[in-house]
């Protein structure tokens, strides 16, 4: 009850002030669509330029890109994004609500202070997990449930003007991946070496079961992203560094410590991409949310994109006379 009474009385101040409006609200809204006023967008936009000033100008080893939200699908095969970004969902028999099993399972081992962590990736396992535990429907307390089915969380459209699958292309889930494409174009332009950081902040779109707490993760939102490309051995050093570094540009914006949290992500949890990745989790209103996550992603997009577009992505280091392909660190920021 405490928390619905703070998030009302949150999303009246920000309506009422112009920070944030309903989206398309004289036709009734869109579910998980807001517009920002005028204090709003300003608001938005000190972060933003904050963000920008710390990670890529104030930088000596970060720069800048703004790349396009529609791509070459074959970007979102070699990512992995096609085939394989899809949330594990579950309906409810009784009620016909849709949920994601994964949110499901955290939300109940939460509530009963378990710290077993189940495979997101295993869907029998969830599936197990949910009917042995009775964990109930969401939203009306039922034990009946379906499979989990696989759902793409992709937006997919058409470029030209006739609509069949040769024209099918995504809104981008991420930004990261305009940065893995232009990698070998942004070395050769800025004449840099390694280490090097390349950051952009823009639109990325995720059609996905929202948890409806205002603007906490929304189908449409801004991600600040940056890709910091270093020599294979000195990887997890530099994934300290930007840890602290990350967690230090929110307590300087005035974030207080006690309501921000690191949680390293456990090997279960790992996307088949990482090695290591650490959440900063805020304590919103309704309990602790992802707010940075900061991801050891290898060398896998740059490796991904070299075998299926077959173009060179490795560097060339002049100084030991080797040649290899670089490791990345991401933090990614995103509201």
């Amino acid at each position: 009850m405490q928390f619905e009474k703070t998030m009302d009385k949150i999303v009246a101040l920000c309506k009422n002030r112009g920070f944030i409006y309903q989206g398309s609200e004289i036709y009734g809204g869109l579910a998980n669509t807001w517009d920002y006023g005028p204090l709003g967008v300003e608001f938005k936009n000190n972060i933003k330029r904050a963000w920008w000033k710390k990670f890529i100008q104030e930088s000596p080893y970060n720069v800048g890109v703004d790349c396009a939200i529609l791509m070459n699908p074959q970007v979102w095969v070699a990512s992995g994004h096609v085939g394989g970004f899809s949330d594990p969902l579950i309906d409810c028999r009784q009620c016909k609500t849709r949920h994601r099993a994964d949110n499901i399972i955290e939300d109940y081992n939460r509530e009963n202070n378990i710290s077993m962590v189940v495979d997101p990736s295993n869907h029998e396992a969830m599936v197990s997990y949910i009917r042995e535990h009775r964990i109930p429907c969401p939203n009306c307390g039922g034990h009946d449930f379906t499979d989990i089915r696989k759902f793409n969380l992709m937006f997919k459209t058409y470029q030209g003007v006739t609509e069949d699958s040769k024209n099918e292309v995504y809104l981008r889930p991420e930004t990261a991946q305009g940065i893995f494409v232009n990698f070998r174009n942004v070395l050769r332009t800025t004449r840099k070496k390694l280490p090097i950081g390349i950051g952009q902040i823009g639109k990325s779109f995720r059609n996905e079961i929202t948890p409806g707490n205002f603007t906490f993760r929304t189908r449409e939102f801004e991600q600040m992203e940056l890709e910091f490309f270093c020599e294979p051995g000195t990887d997890m050093e530099w994934f300290s560094y930007w840890k602290d570094f990350c967690v230090n540009w929110l307590y300087g914006l005035g974030l207080r410590k006690e309501n921000v949290r690191l949680r390293d992500h456990s090997p279960e949890e790992l996307s088949h991409y990482s090695k290591a990745t650490t959440d900063i989790e805020y304590l919103f209103p309704f309990g602790w949310g992802e707010l940075w996550g900061i991801a050891h992603r290898t060398d896998y997009d740059l490796r991904q994109h070299m075998e299926h577009a077959r173009e060179d992505l490795s560097f060339f280091d002049p100084v030991k006379n080797e040649k290899f392909i670089p490791y990345c660190i991401e933090p990614s920021l995103g509201a």
